[in-house]
C-alpha cells in the first residue's frame, strides 16, 4: 500500500469538496506523524488554515514498552520450582503492552472529530504557497501555462532544490520525503477557465503544469496529491488527458443532493470512490484491482472506505 516516491495522485473532487478535502488532510497529517516535510498550495483557502484543520492522530495504537523487572533471587525451594515452570526462552523477553494490538497495521489512524494539537503541528516543517500572496499578470494568448501555475511550479522547484530533495544533489544530510498537497487546480480561483467554458482559452495550461510537475517529482524525493473539480470540466477528452498525466487517479462521488442519498441501497454510505487509474511504474501494464468501485462513509471519528 501507499504512494510511490516520485508519483502524483489525482483526486477528482466531490461536488461540495468536503470529502476530497478530508483525504488531502489525511495525506498531510500522515506526513506530520511520519516527520516528513510538507508543501501546501491553495488559491482560495489559506494553506495555514488547511494545516490547522489536520485531524488528530490516535496515539493509542503505538506500542508502549515497559521496562523489564529483573527477577528476584530467592532461596525458597518453592519459588525455584515456580520459576522452572516457565520456559526458559520466554523468561527474558521484553513485556510489550499494545492498546490496540496494531503491530501489523499500515500507517496511522486519525480522529476526524478533533484537530491536531499545536505542539505536533509545530514540530513539522511546512512550506506554503498562497496564490493571493503571489500577484500574477494575465498570460498572453500564445502562452501554454498560466502565470499562477508557473509561479507554483517555480516555488515548488525552489523548495526541492533548497531543502535537498533533489536526488542529483550531494547528500550532505539525512534524506527525508516532501509531501506536496495542491488543492483545487483547474478551478477559476487559479485563473483557469477549464470550468467556465466548453472551449477554454487555457485548455492546455493544467496539462502543461502536470507535465512539469511529473518531471520534477521523478527526479526528487517527493510525492504529490492534486485535487481537481472534475465535475465542472465539460470537456471529457481534456479530463482524460489530465488523468493520464497522473500516476494514480480516483474520483469521489458524494450522495449529498442526489437521488442516491435517499436510496435504501446506499443508506449506510455517503458516497462512492471510483478508481480511475493505478500506477504502472517500471512495467508495461499494471495489475487492476478486483473492485474498482468502492463506497465510503464518514463515521463520527473516522473516514472509512469499503468494498
Amino acid at each position: 500500500g501507499g504512494l510511490a516516491v516520485g508519483t502524483v495522485l489525482l483526486i477528482e473532487e466531490d461536488r461540495y469538496d468536503s470529502y476530497s478535502r478530508m483525504i488531502l488532510k489525511y495525506f498531510l497529517a500522515e506526513g506530520v506523524v511520519c516527520r516528513h516535510e510538507l508543501f501546501v498550495a491553495a488559491a482560495q483557502d489559506n494553506p495555514d488554515d488547511i494545516f490547522q484543520e489536520l485531524p488528530a492522530p490516535i496515539l493509542d495504537d503505538v506500542a508502549i514498552h515497559k521496562p523489564v523487572e529483573q527477577p528476584k533471587l530467592s532461596c525458597e525451594p518453592q519459588d525455584s520450582l515456580d520459576a522452572m515452570k516457565i520456559a526458559w526462552r520466554y523468561q527474558n523477553l521484553p513485556k510489550v503492552q499494545s492498546a490496540l494490538a496494531s503491530s501489523s497495521r499500515f500507517g496511522h489512524y486519525y480522529d476526524v472529530s478533533k484537530t491536531m494539537e499545536p505542539e505536533i503541528r509545530q514540530a513539522a516543517k511546512c512550506h506554503r504557497f498562497y496564490l493571493p500572496e503571489h500577484p500574477t499578470q494575465s498570460s498572453p494568448t500564445h502562452s501554454t501555462i498560466l502565470e499562477s501555475y508557473a509561479a507554483l511550479l517555480k516555488s515548488l522547484q525552489d523548495v526541492i532544490h533548497r531543502e535537498g530533495f533533489d536526488v542529483a544533489a550531494p547528500m550532505s544530510k539525512s534524506r527525508n520525503i516532501l509531501r506536496i498537497g495542491l488543492h483545487s487546480l483547474g478551478s477559476a480561483v487559479w485563473g483557469d477557465d477549464l470550468c467556465c467554458h466548453d472551449n477554454p482559452r487555457n485548455g492546455h495550461a493544467l496539462t502543461t503544469f502536470l507535465y512539469g510537475l511529473r518531471a520534477l517529482l521523478r527526479s526528487s524525493l517527493s510525492v504529490a496529491v492534486v485535487t481537481v473539480p472534475s465535475h465542472l470540466i465539460q470537456d471529457r477528452a481534456l479530463m482524460g488527458s489530465i488523468t493520464r498525466l497522473c500516476d494514480n487517479a480516483i474520483a469521489l462521488e458524494s450522495f449529498k443532493g442526489s437521488e442516491r442519498e435517499t436510496n435504501p441501497l446506499y443508506k449506510d454510505y455517503h458516497g462512492l470512490l471510483h478508481v480511475r487509474q493505478v500506477p504502472h511504474l517500471n512495467c508495461l501494464a499494471s495489475k487492476l484491482p478486483d473492485h474498482k468501485d468502492l463506497a465510503f462513509k464518514l463515521k463520527r471519528k473516522q473516514f472509512s472506505i469499503e468494498v
